[in-house]
């Protein structure tokens, strides 16, 4: 069976370098074009190009700003592929390249569908405070994650994890399931499950400001926020140093009690060798490591040796 494989970061890589391990047979891969990196500005090859030219021979690889350009169908048709598999691509691919593999297109999304369709599903979950996600292997439809599923696999999420820790396990999870399919669709055609639209919700892509830490939440949900956006792009707030505002990078946290304090407020201030507490709108918060703009990562009893703190505010 061909295969043409469509991925872009690291967790396509991952996947792409386990198929070939397995002697998936892959034709072609398309990934998003190289973009500028630092600050000499060099273009950067994407994960999945750099496996892809690690083989040898090395694969073909196609990075067309617009996939589902006219222009590019009759490169893509060329190889006459009986799958496409798609697998963080990057882009919404259209009708006319649906229809041009003879079995069909698949898609490993990271999320138990028809919950989390969407750019984001897995820092969603974190934030949303689940306790179990999962991948879904599915066909792909014209609306987005909308298609019928082939198989699903669940993952719990346990009350510590990281956003880059449940996307290395989901990985894990995600590539044996994919193999799986693939064997299916090279002996007869998989089961196929529909969605319940009813149930679908969005996971849309996180920006900056999504990460701002509102302290008026409970503890329990900025937690949430600050584990679903480790170790990118990371939970913030602002503070006030020396009557100088900056910005303050949370990366690791604990619920702990509170007290009635205004949110925002630093609760232990007569402990001069402990990390910072804070009120939340409910019980409070411990950050366990910060980073302040400017300064490298520490805890925040580290940070908060030789400054006072009666010049240090949240609010």
């Amino acid at each position: 069976m061909r295969i043409i494989f469509f991925g872009t970061p690291t967790f396509s890589a991952e996947v792409l370098d386990f198929l070939l391990q397995h002697d998936v047979n892959i034709v072609a891969v398309i990934s998003k074009p190289d973009r500028p990196k630092g600050r000499s500005g060099t273009p950067v090859p994407t994960p999945v190009k750099t496996v892809a030219l690690q083989r040898n021979p090395p694969l073909p690889v196609y990075q067309p700003e617009l996939v589902s350009a006219p222009e590019f169908a009759e490169t893509l048709k060329a190889y006459e592929a009986d799958l496409f598999v798609v697998v963080a691509y990057g882009e919404i691919i259209k009708q006319h390249l649906l229809d041009m593999p003879k079995r069909g297109c698949i898609n490993l999304h990271t999320s138990l569908l028809p919950k989390y369709r969407g750019a984001a599903p897995i820092q969603r979950s974190i934030i949303s405070g689940e306790k179990e996600t999962g991948v879904t292997i599915m066909h792909m439809v014209r609306k987005m994650d909308a298609g019928d599923m082939i198989k699903v696999v669940k993952v719990a999420i346990t009350a510590e994890m990281t956003f880059g820790e449940l996307e290395q396990a989901l990985c894990e999870a995600g590539k044996t399931a994919l193999l799986d399919v693939i064997h299916t669709f090279e002996k007869d055609e998989p089961p196929r499950t529909p969605q319940d639209h009813t149930q679908a919700t969005l996971a849309p892509k996180i920006e900056l400001e999504d990460c701002e830490i509102r302290w008026d939440k409970s503890a329990q949900e900025i937690h949430d926020l600050v584990r679903g956006v480790n170790p990118y792009p990371g939970a913030w707030c602002y503070v006030h140093v020396k009557g100088e505002k900056k910005r303050l990078k949370i990366s690791r946290t604990r619920v702990v009690e509170g007290d009635e304090s205004e949110p925002g407020t630093i609760v232990n201030t007569q402990q001069t060798k402990a990390n910072l507490v804070i009120a939340t709108g409910n019980k409070a918060l411990e950050l366990l490591e910060v980073q302040l703009e400017g300064k490298k990562s520490m805890s925040s009893e580290e940070l908060m040796r030789g400054i006072n703190l009666t010049l240090f505010k949240f609010k």
